[in-house]
């Protein structure tokens, strides 16, 4: 049981259902509240997905490549860092094109980046879901229930995207303007911090 307790608050970390909101919120204000819910149950679906996927074969997939976890976490928090810039400086751009992006984005994209990809299904969630059910130390059982509790925290944190509606509504498009910069203030050191990190790893393994 102590193990579980283990893995759900490691997945709860790095998957991060609280802070997805005011991502969600920012995200989605121009959005109808349908439109929220499938983008939600969208993000929630391709995130437990890619993160299975990373389960089932993300430890052979990296050793086939021959990446290191170090370089994996360097990628991962420079894509963080763009999507972080585009939220900061996203009314430097004519209004119309804005709303064009917006429209497109929220038709086809938005669920999965970034709210699947990189805001659920972290680079930090794919190393740990990798390193959760290394074949090397983890049976299939034991993988089979880190696998399901994944899954539950995801389902936690579509809960939360969900109820980021009424908070929408009390704080309305422009407090929704305004968490969308801050976040993105938030977004970019959180990226900084895991590119410096990747790369204090390379050199701690390279020493």
């Amino acid at each position: 049981m102590t193990g579980i307790f283990e893995q759900f608050v490691t997945l709860w970390v790095v998957i991060d259902p609280i802070g997805t909101i005011p991502v969600f919120v920012a995200i989605t204000a121009s959005m109808t509240a349908a439109e929220r819910v499938k983008t939600a149950i969208r993000a929630a679906v391709i995130a437990a997905s890619v993160l299975l996927f990373f389960l089932v074969a993300g430890q052979f997939l990296l050793e086939a490549l021959d990446i290191s976890l170090p370089a994996f976490q360097i990628a991962g928090g420079l894509i963080l860092f763009l999507f972080a810039l585009s939220m900061i400086f996203d009314t430097s751009k004519p209004e119309a094109e804005t709303a064009e992006a917006k429209k497109l984005a929220d038709a086809h994209t938005v669920a999965v980046f970034p709210l699947a990809v990189p805001s659920l299904a972290s680079p930090g969630a794919m190393l740990a879901i990798v390193l959760l059910t290394d074949n090397n130390r983890f049976s299939v059982q034991e993988q089979i229930v880190t696998g399901t509790v994944m899954v539950c925290v995801v389902g936690v944190a579509l809960a939360c995207m969900l109820m980021a509606t009424p908070i929408l509504r009390i704080i309305g498009n422009g407090g929704a303007a305004i968490v969308s910069r801050v976040m993105g203030m938030v977004l970019a050191a959180v990226a900084v911090d895991a590119v410096i990190n990747g790369v204090m790893e390379l050199i701690r393994t390279a020493a």
